[in-house]
């Protein structure tokens, strides 16, 4: 961060500003990310286009993906393929706020329930979770793995929102 000090009050000042931000609901700091990802998704559910922006999203992240697989790859621990999917990525951590990890897993509660659900109410977006989850979230992480090298496991949706990820041989 040295260096840096005056990038870090201006995203400490937004985070401030959007948890204070309480009109129409409580903000997160994540939901500019989640909106955006909903007119993609969007997008794709009207134009029944699911599988070619998982395909376009999987193309995208090949080099990154490749990359970490040869890192998986020399060291011989497949769990640096989940640090690399959740922990040590930012794509994913600034938009799921809290990652469980323990070796071989890893789970977070989806990160699009409450901004759904506002969106939905006020006709913004007809999307659900459990949609977004089997139709994109689910594929695109076996998609990325499949590149990696490692086999994973990707839990069902569940009402509860809750997704697992998980190593598998």
């Amino acid at each position: 961060i040295e260096g840096r000090e005056g990038e870090l009050g201006l995203s400490i000042a937004m985070v401030v500003r959007s948890l204070q931000n309480l009109s129409h609901y409580p903000h997160e700091v994540n939901d500019a990310v989640v909106k955006l990802c909903f007119v993609m998704l969007q997008f794709a559910k009207n134009h029944d286009m699911w599988h070619e922006i998982v395909a376009h999203d999987i193309a995208t992240m090949e080099r990154v993906n490749k990359r970490l697989g040869k890192l998986v790859q020399d060291s011989g621990d497949p769990e640096w393929a989940l640090n690399g999917l959740t922990d040590d990525n930012t794509c994913h951590y600034q938009m799921v706020l809290d990652t469980h990890a323990e070796p071989g897993l890893r789970r977070w509660k989806s990160p699009f329930g409450r901004v759904l659900d506002v969106s939905r109410r006020i006709g913004q977006f007809d999307l659900t979770e459990e949609e977004i989850h089997t139709k994109y979230t689910k594929p695109r992480l076996l998609g990325y793995a499949r590149d990696i090298g490692v086999n994973i496991e990707i839990s069902d949706w569940s009402d509860d929102g809750m997704i697992t990820m998980r190593l598998i041989d």
